[in-house]
């Protein structure tokens, strides 16, 4: 991989690690503690930090702030100004910082445009939260959740193609079954 791009007016602050083959874009900021993994795009407008992980191949897109407590998995997509929050009763008269809660955001999942996730939550692997949805619980892997509260609608592949009640993805043929979590590839070998 080639050496990460960051813009002339990004500012990565001392103690962030950025990745080889990121993008860092306009006015984007980098607090310390902040990892960026391999090949991740952070575009324009982006805060992040202090202390989140972010792994690598993934997308934030315009006006995300990614606030201590949120980890994101490899290959995550953060659409336009989604949100993520880091306190459940916040005041701006009271110190909550020792009340932030964590979020984890498992690989391959998508936030769409717009959306909101409270704190505290896990998004499962490949799940897909629409547009403008508010997630207030955990997401399970590969569902395809809307609205406010978010609720599951349906099933998605790892392709982000909704399936049928055969399970099966239209574009790959790839094969999935429910579990506890979710749903996994049943046609693994």
């Amino acid at each position: 991989m080639s050496a990460p791009f960051i813009h002339e007016t990004a500012v990565v602050d001392a103690g962030a690690e950025i990745g080889d083959g990121c993008k860092i874009w306009h006015f984007v900021h980098v607090l310390p503690g902040t990892r960026i993994g391999a090949g991740s795009v952070l575009g324009q407008n982006v805060m992040a930090g202090p202390d989140v992980t972010v792994g690598a191949g993934c997308k934030i897109q315009n006006n995300v702030s990614l606030y201590k407590g949120v980890t994101l998995e490899d290959e995550v997509f953060c659409g336009p100004s989604c949100v993520f929050t880091n306190v459940l009763t916040p005041r701006a008269f009271v110190e909550r910082k020792d009340a932030f809660a964590d979020t984890l955001v498992r690989r391959g999942a998508t936030i769409g445009a717009n959306a909101t996730i409270v704190c505290g939550v896990t998004i499962g692997a490949y799940a897909l939260v629409g547009a403008g949805a508010v997630v207030t619980r955990d997401v399970a892997d590969h569902a395809l959740v809307v609205g406010n509260p978010a609720r599951r609608i349906g099933w998605v592949s790892r392709t982000g193609d909704r399936l049928g009640a055969d399970l099966v993805c239209p574009r790959t043929g790839e094969r999935y079954a429910e579990t506890e979590t979710g749903l996994t590839r049943s046609d693994r070998t």
